[in-house]
Order: C-alpha cells, then sequence, then structure tokens
C-alpha cells in the first residue's frame, strides 16, 4: 500500500485579508498562479466565479511528457475569509486533499497551504514520488510562491 505524503507552505502577503480571500477563491486566478509548462487549462463551464461548498472544477494538466490529463476537484469546505478545502473527485492521484488557510498576521495576510495527497499503484506509486512527484509538487508551490509574491 502506498504511503500518504504531506507538503506544507506558508507566505506573508503584505495585503488585507478581503484581498487575498478574493483573490484566491475566484477559480479564474488558479491558471495564472500554476507554471505554463503544467498545461493548465481549466475545462468546466459551470463552476462558477467564487468557491463555494459542493462547487466542482474541471481542468486539464499536462505533469508527465505533455500528457493532458482530466482533474476533477470539489471544494468541501468553506469558512469565509478564513479557509478553504478542495478534494480531487477524479484524477492523477488516489488521494488529493487541498486545504488554503487565511488569517491576518500585523499588517499581512498569513497563507497556509496543505497538502495530503496519496499515489495510485502501491508501492510503483512510492517510488514515482520519490523519483519526480515530490520534487515536482515542490516546484509547483515554489513557483506559485515566487508568482504570488510578485503579484502583490
Amino acid at each position: 500500500m502506498s504511503k500518504v505524503y504531506s507538503l506544507k507552505t506558508v507566505q506573508q502577503l503584505p495585503i488585507s485579508l478581503e484581498e487575498a480571500w478574493d483573490f484566491f477563491c475566484s477559480p479564474k486566478n488558479l491558471q495564472q498562479i500554476t507554471p505554463a509548462n503544467m498545461g493548465f487549462n481549466i475545462i468546466s463551464k459551470h463552476h462558477g466565479d467564487k468557491m463555494y461548498p459542493g462547487q466542482i472544477i474541471e481542468y486539464t494538466v499536462k505533469p508527465l511528457l505533455g500528457i493532458p490529463l482530466h482533474w476533477m476537484n470539489e471544494i468541501t469546505h468553506v469558512a469565509d475569509k478564513k479557509y478553504f478545502v478542495d478534494e480531487q473527485r477524479f484524477g492523477p492521484y488516489s488521494l488529493w486533499h487541498h486545504q488554503h488557510h487565511f488569517k491576518t498576521v500585523g499588517s499581512c495576510v498569513e497563507m497556509t497551504d496543505i497538502v495530503h495527497y496519496k499515489l495510485h499503484f502501491w508501492f510503483l506509486g512510492d517510488i514515482a514520488n520519490s523519483l519526480f512527484v515530490q520534487q515536482q509538487l515542490k516546484g509547483i508551490f515554489d513557483y506559485r510562491y515566487k508568482k504570488i509574491e510578485g503579484l502583490f
């Protein structure tokens, strides 16, 4: 049985809680903070403008050799200006649970991402994680960190 892995990032943003919440709760902004080489493209037509519990967002990504993968996430929890959670319903992971937390710290907003994920294919998934998945996810979140820093 393959392991469950986790990744956590924390970033300080020199903006108000309302500004941070408005930006990160809009699905359309996800593309601009995702590396271009991931081939990220939202394909759902009825996902809405802001996050809400039960919202389904579908997109394609090309994480490996430019091969497009279909990914469907559901926004399962939302606490206004505090956190939201997206969980994969269909896609490349056997488990994907991504928490997005926001809180005011002094004159900034502290944004924390916590991802728990598990790969398919038992021990082969663990090998794939060691060889490239873990580094690729870290690279995506490093890219987001820098991109968000530049935006704000």
